[in-house]
């Protein structure tokens, strides 16, 4: 076992995660709720960057449904992002030869 090889192979390991990392701040994701009609564009790294809400939803007299529905658009966006990552990861880690389950402490 060739410490140096290994001590090589975990720093370009981590300059790959953080090139992949920066290069997500710019993916989008489309977060949804109520079949659609509450929408948030947001980037994989949790950014939001627009809201589009169908004025059917916005009722004064009951403003706690359109506030479940913007949390459960931004929530499903984050899980769309982080999937995205998570996938960006596991293939990062097929192209060095690592098993894609590793767990990685960064």
């Amino acid at each position: 076992m060739d410490m140096m090889k290994m001590m090589q192979q975990a720093k370009e390991m981590q300059d790959k995660m953080m090139e992949m990392q920066k290069g997500l701040e710019n993916v989008e994701v489309i977060g949804e709720s109520g079949g659609g009609m509450v929408r948030v564009t947001m980037t994989c790294k949790g950014v939001m960057k627009g809201i589009k809400i169908s004025p059917e939803v916005i009722s004064p007299s009951d403003p706690e449904i359109l506030e479940d529905l913007i949390i459960a658009a931004v929530n499903d966006g984050k899980s769309k992002g982080d999937g995205k990552l998570a996938d960006e990861t596991k293939a990062m880690m097929g192209s060095m030869g690592l098993p894609s389950d590793i767990k990685l402490p960064f």
